[in-house]
């Protein structure tokens, strides 16, 4: 272990690989304070394993094996967060119940209340923004909201979890939301 204090000096990691670790998180949290965080819990990591780093390795390669995980708990806690927190448009929730079911007065509302014109600019923009949609998202949408689907079948056939169907269904919700709002906004049809 000796021979290997040079390359191991935890004094040099910010100055030699901080910009290139910084760099990875933030391209994947999209958040300055949170990028920061994360690097300095690899970094940290990095301190309280020292004695499990591989001999032949690189410090830089290893220090990003640890940073790539605590970016992958960041994004995992936040996704909790947001969705136990509800933190979704007021429209969605009047929309949806606390269930992601289609709310009752949603049900209750006369679906034609758009003229014929804003009822095919209206399908117009739905096709648009559900091709934008990743295909997971789109496909549990479609099959579950349009098809009106039974969820175990889905499941099954898209080989996912009920949770994760879910989830798929709640940020295609969102993502639908906003880009609707926005070509609507816009009068694209």
């Amino acid at each position: 272990m000796q021979e290997q204090l040079p390359k191991l000096d935890p004094s040099k990691w910010v100055s030699e690989h901080g910009e290139t670790l910084y760099a990875y998180a933030m391209s994947r949290l999209k958040n300055a304070d949170a990028a920061e965080d994360a690097v300095q819990e690899a970094l940290l990591g990095g301190l309280k394993n020292l004695s499990h780093f591989p001999p032949e390795s690189d410090v830089g390669p290893w220090l990003m094996g640890i940073l790539k995980k605590k970016v992958v708990d960041r994004q995992r806690q936040s996704a909790r967060v947001d969705t136990a927190t509800g933190d979704v448009d007021p429209i969605l929730d009047t929309l949806f119940d606390k269930n992601g079911h289609w709310s009752e007065a949603t049900r209750a509302a006369d679906p034609l209340r758009l003229d014929s014109l804003e009822q095919a600019e209206f399908t117009g923009i739905l096709k648009r923004c559900l091709k934008g949609l990743p295909p997971n998202q789109a496909a549990v949408f479609v099959g579950r909201e349009i098809n009106e689907r039974n969820p175990e079948d889905l499941c099954k056939e898209l080989g996912v979890s009920s949770t994760n169907l879910w989830v798929l269904m709640h940020r295609a919700r969102l993502r639908l939301a906003e880009c609707i709002r926005a070509r609507w906004a816009m009068g694209e049809a």
